[in-house]
């Protein structure tokens, strides 16, 4: 029995004709992490549809997340300087986008956040078909309701993928095991990190440890003291351990101060890597250490075992992706409260009360202990 028609049974009388499906396209306006968490959608969508063209359409900065995947045909961008260039630059910018991506004839679109942006180019493309999340900001929204063909609701709790996945699944592309995440690393990230880590005086036969002690949102952080006790306990156990950080200013000083507390040496890349040359230096590692954060789901993408320390975030949402990983948080009744910090202070109790203890412990449960 076809697809379709098993669906029907199911009363699912508004699936997407597949072999009507030639051009796909995955809109993502958002984050560096939340841009990679599309990537199964992806993976899905060429599975499912192998005769489409999937393409993707993300902002400038995130587009490492995606960019490489075999699976796309064009990835699309929209660069937010645009708006510093002035307005007749800015719109010409603009227009330029639409006319490619009303060039591209897409069959399907799929807008996977609540961006009116997504709406306003839903509606010069045209598709014959397109879906978006049924978001309590945009409920009352008539505009929103007429510019997709389908909703999918927006299911508290759940996993950011599936949710992502929910898309395909009202259109009636069901996928049958969700995809992990997926990133590409070109050979240039790689070599580069072999310098680095040869330079830093480790052998290629090295097992290492990737620590990655900073997000961007400061409410999801960790005393640095407590991550100079890890590094030492574990560098005394014999293991490298590999320091990053982005070249954010709040970043680089947080991660300088681990550094002065440390009484060992581990290897300093803070602030020099590209998204893929971090990557490339995760997938590379025995095991990541680290926040609720971009690195984090990159080592979900690559498979490498992560200890995750989660606070306001909600691990349910925003955890490891079909990754070996061990979730450590504090169980106070309030979280997940997705607050800036308890009492909008910044600092997180459900992450400060996690002892170093309980990361190296979980480090040497998911290394079996072994260098």
């Amino acid at each position: 029995m076809e697809n379709n028609d098993l669906l029907r049974l199911f009363n699912l009388s508004d699936a997407v004709p597949r072999d009507t499906i030639r051009r796909v396209l995955v809109i993502k306006l958002r984050h560096h992490g939340d841009v990679l968490l599309t990537s199964p959608v992806i993976t899905s969508l060429a599975e499912q549809l192998p005769e489409a063209e999937i393409d993707a359409l993300v902002y400038a900065e995130t587009r490492d997340m995606l960019d490489g995947l075999p699976q796309l045909a064009q990835l699309h961008c929209i660069d937010r300087k645009w708006r510093k260039s002035g307005t007749r630059q800015h719109l010409m910018h603009e227009w330029h986008l639409i006319r490619q991506l009303q060039d591209r004839r897409y069959d399907l679109v799929i807008h996977l956040t609540e961006h009116w942006r997504g709406v306003i180019l839903t509606r010069f493309i045209r598709p014959r078909f397109s879906v978006a999340g049924k978001y309590r900001r945009r409920q009352n929204s008539r505009l929103w309701k007429r510019t997709f063909t389908h909703l999918y609701p927006i299911v508290p709790r759940r996993h950011t993928v599936d949710l992502h996945l929910d898309a395909l699944r009202r259109i009636g592309l069901h996928p049958a095991n969700p995809p992990a995440l997926s990133v590409d690393i070109p050979e240039t990230a790689r070599t580069r990190i072999r310098d680095l880590l040869r330079d830093s005086g480790l052998k290629d036969s090295d097992r290492y440890l990737v620590v990655h002690p900073t997000s961007r949102w400061m409410f999801k952080g960790w005393p640095p003291e407590n991550f100079s006790r890890v590094i030492d306990t574990l560098s005394d156990r014999g293991w490298k351990v590999v320091v990053t950080a982005a070249p954010d200013k709040r970043e680089l000083a947080l991660a300088h101060a681990i550094f002065r507390s440390c009484r060992t040496s581990p290897v300093n890349l803070t602030g020099k890597l590209s998204l893929k040359e971090l990557a490339a230096v995760i997938d590379g590692a025995a095991a990541f250490i680290g926040l609720d954060s971009v690195p984090m789901h990159l080592a979900a993408a690559c498979q490498t075992p992560a200890v995750a320390l989660f606070g306001p975030s909600s691990e349910q949402e925003w955890g490891p992706w079909q990754s070996p990983s061990t979730v450590l948080t504090t169980p106070l009744s309030c979280r997940p409260c997705g607050q800036d910090g308890c009492g909008g202070g910044k600092i997180s109790d459900c992450l400060w009360q996690v002892t170093p203890e309980r990361v190296i412990d979980a480090v040497s449960t998911l290394t079996d202990s072994s260098i």
